[in-house]
């Protein structure tokens, strides 16, 4: 598998391995984020620090996380972009969609926070 995860109380950590969130691994994570929703949670994060290449599939897998988080109204975020993640984002405008913080314990502490919110 190209990444673990990690179930804690308040969220489902999705921590990469691997260098690669391409047509090969984006099955695998899409069939583990409806796996982890249908089991109840709604905060999922994903740690993409080792990713240093994303391709189309990746961020339709990155997309279909994220629906499914707002679907149960809970936070889907994205933390440790590398650069070349990060620009792929920005330039398919999906920085305006997606939550991305700069560090895996940032998204942890902005899921307390959001939990906190009417």
């Amino acid at each position: 598998m190209s990444f673990k995860t990690i179930k804690t109380d308040r969220y489902t950590l999705i921590q990469f391995s691997t260098d690669k969130l391409d047509a090969i691994v984006s099955p695998d994570l899409k069939a583990e984020l409806v796996f982890v929703s249908k089991q109840g949670e709604k905060n999922i994060l994903v740690d993409l620090g080792s990713v240093k290449y994303c391709d189309s599939s990746g961020l339709s897998a990155l997309l279909i996380g994220n629906r499914i988080c707002n679907e149960a109204k809970g936070c889907f975020i994205l933390s440790s972009l590398q650069p070349t993640v990060k620009k792929l984002i920005v330039i398919s405008q999906l920085d305006t969609i997606l939550k991305i913080k700069t560090t895996s314990k940032e998204a942890i502490d902005s899921i307390s926070t959001d939990e906190l919110e009417p």
